[in-house]
């Protein structure tokens, strides 16, 4: 028997309600049929996110080491396969294997211990982001993914009410990042981003010194995929806040398009937080917000 952790549980009970419970209840049947079906064996303890368990796994036949990922299927993950597929290696975490009607994938074993986050240095750290951000988004989208165009032009039609939840300050922010949005709605972009690009979600390899995980894949911008990177280690320091944003944008190209969509990705987590019921804006992300906005002019 496996074992599912706790966190898992709660997590999927608390954003996918019964489905959740369904998807965690189904884990232990799932990893025996994929463990027979793919002739794997476990080799040590569960490792798990928000949304999936991950099983440390090697195959019988010759002994090479994988990473059995089950998570439930949903419009965020179903493209996660897609992306790596087409990246195929190039500074992701490769694809070996894959059932397309439960989500469920073999993939390359990385070091799990061994995150980017644990990189001491932070400027070096986001260097190598930048790095591989550069190499993610140099790749078009295929067809079929969802589309930052579509995200886009729901989340503006979700402002109003959002802003009315809002103190007078928090409200205008969210109003800023929106006019912000339609300014370039029309021009989404049309790149593979990853959209989930942090010091804990790239991990140190073998044949490449570090390599991204989970993506949550969409269509657009490669200046939507900035933000996960600039509240990494947050430093409120607007000199700090403008050099990593500088750092980022210059692989992204164009740098009004990066400081608009990053806003446009404080607007998306800014109307999340307001859905979840918290009282205002992600502290730090305002900061960001406002920074951006006198460099935007």
């Amino acid at each position: 028997m496996i074992h599912v952790p706790e966190e898992l549980a709660a997590a999927q009970a608390k954003y996918n309600g019964e489905a959740g419970r369904a998807f965690v209840a189904g884990l232990p049947g799932r990893a025996e049929e994929f463990l027979g079906h793919w002739g794997l064996r476990i080799t040590g303890p569960s490792m798990h996110g928000v949304a999936s368990l991950v099983l440390p796994v090697e195959r019988i036949t010759d002994g090479v080491p994988a990473a059995l990922k089950m998570q439930i299927l949903d419009e965020e993950t179903e493209g996660e396969p897609v992306a790596l597929r087409i990246w195929g290696g190039a500074g992701a975490v490769r694809l070996l294997d894959h059932d397309s009607a439960t989500g469920t994938m073999l993939l390359e074993r990385l070091e799990e211990a061994r995150p980017l986050s644990s990189l001491a240095d932070t400027r070096a750290a986001l260097g190598i982001v930048a790095g591989l951000l550069a190499r993610l988004t140099a790749v078009p989208a295929p067809e079929g993914l969802r589309t930052l165009g579509a995200l886009a032009g729901a989340m503006l039609d979700e402002v109003p009410a959002a802003s009315a939840r809002l103190g007078p300050q928090d409200a205008a922010v969210l109003r800023d990042c929106a006019a912000a949005v339609r300014d370039v709605l029309a021009e989404p972009g049309d790149r593979l981003l990853h959209w989930d690009l942090h010091l804990g979600n790239v991990l140190a390899g073998g044949r490449e010194p570090w390599l991204a995980i989970d993506p949550k894949p969409l269509a657009g911008d490669p200046g939507f995929d900035l933000l996960p990177a600039l509240t990494d280690r947050f430093d409120p320091d607007p000199g700090e806040i403008l050099w990593r944003f500088d750092l980022l944008a210059e692989v992204v190209g164009d740098r009004h398009r990066a400081v608009t969509w990053t806003l446009g990705r404080v607007l998306q987590n800014g109307l999340w937080d307001v859905e979840d019921g918290e009282p205002g804006l992600n502290p730090e992300q305002v900061a960001i917000a406002r920074v951006l906005r006198e460099r935007r002019g």
